[in-house]
Formats: C-alpha cells, structure tokens, sequence
C-alpha cells in the first residue's frame, strides 16, 4: 500500500470523508528538501469544497536542512488515484524523502517542473 505525505487540506476530517470515504490514520513526519508556500487555487469546486482559495504549496529546495511538517497516511492504490482527482491543477504528484528515513508520495508545485 502507498503513503502519501499531506501538509495541507487532506489532513482535514471533512477532506477525508469526502475524497476517500473514510477518515485516515496516520503519523506525524517532515518533508525532507521541500519549502511550504501559499498559492491561489482559481478552481470553484476546490474552493467550495474547502472553503478557501489560499492553499498550502510545496516546493523542492534539495536542501536537507529544508524541511514541511505533516502527517504520512498508509492508503490503497484506488485512495491514491482518489487524491489525485481531488488535487486542482498546478499540483503534481511525485515521491519524496521523509524525516523519518521512509517515502511517500507527496503533491507539489507543478510549475517548478
């Protein structure tokens, strides 16, 4: 089963209901060589079903002194295809180091290529 790595709006109770139809269980980690930004999401449904158009944004540094706080949650493949579809455009999914010496798949700033 996959981890994926949330710093933002799929660590919310309501998210989780609504994208995988369940609440995860998860730990706490750090996004190793990423910064954390804020972006403006132009998508009407994202910003209805969050309730806000200011969004959290990683990006890669290559630093290992870089680091995002989040939570790891252990779901299925359908879970992950199911976050895929709940991101908006500009966010990309790719795999990442943790803190914790493990990976995970994490959405990043699509722009930065």
């Amino acid at each position: 089963m996959p981890f994926l790595f949330s710093y933002g709006t799929l660590q919310q109770p309501s998210v989780q209901q609504s994208t995988f139809g369940r609440l995860l269980d998860g730990h706490a980690d750090e996004l190793v060589g990423f910064t954390l930004d804020v972006v403006r999401v132009d998508d009407p449904a994202f910003v209805a079903a969050t309730g806000t158009a200011e969004h959290a944004m990683v990006r890669t540094t290559g630093q290992v002194a870089d680091r995002v706080s989040g939570m790891v949650f252990e779901i299925s493949d359908v879970e992950l295809m199911s976050a895929d579809a709940y991101e908006p455009a500009g966010y990309m999914r790719v795999v990442a180091p943790l803190a914790s010496g493990g990976k995970a798949w994490v959405y990043v700033d699509a722009r930065a290529g």
